[in-house]
């Protein structure tokens, strides 16, 4: 059941990014007069999405207490690293962002770097 919760922070951590990023998208350019910055910002807080997004960012910290009271912090950081690789490909899918190669070889040397450091 641990791993259960450790895969549902991710979820739900990526699902948070791409909820925002959609969103903003739709929002349009950050403006530059301060108090159109504010309006701005106030706007998007009530967005819907958005708070779906922020209550999925405190369900994740939920779900990561509960991984945390059966596995080891070092044992289970390293899932995640999944975030990165399905915030990658979600970007991909859903925003036409490329997946370079070089993204590709960045991602994998996290990754890897990850998985290696909590082997020690």
């Amino acid at each position: 059941m641990s791993y259960f919760y450790v895969i549902c922070t991710v979820l739900l951590t990526v699902y948070g990014q791409i909820a925002i990023k959609w969103q903003v998208l739709e929002a349009g350019p950050f403006p530059i007069d301060p108090a159109d910055k504010f309006r701005f910002l106030a706007r998007l807080l009530l967005n819907p999405w958005v708070l779906s997004a922020l209550a999925a960012g405190l369900l994740a910290s939920v779900s990561w207490m509960a991984a945390m009271t059966r596995l080891e912090l070092s044992h289970a950081y390293p899932f995640m690293s999944l975030a990165f690789v399905l915030v990658m490909v979600c970007s991909a899918l859903f925003f036409s962002e490329p997946i370079t190669p070089l993204k590709v070889a960045g991602i994998s040397l996290v990754v890897l770097g990850i998985v290696i450091g909590s082997q020690g």
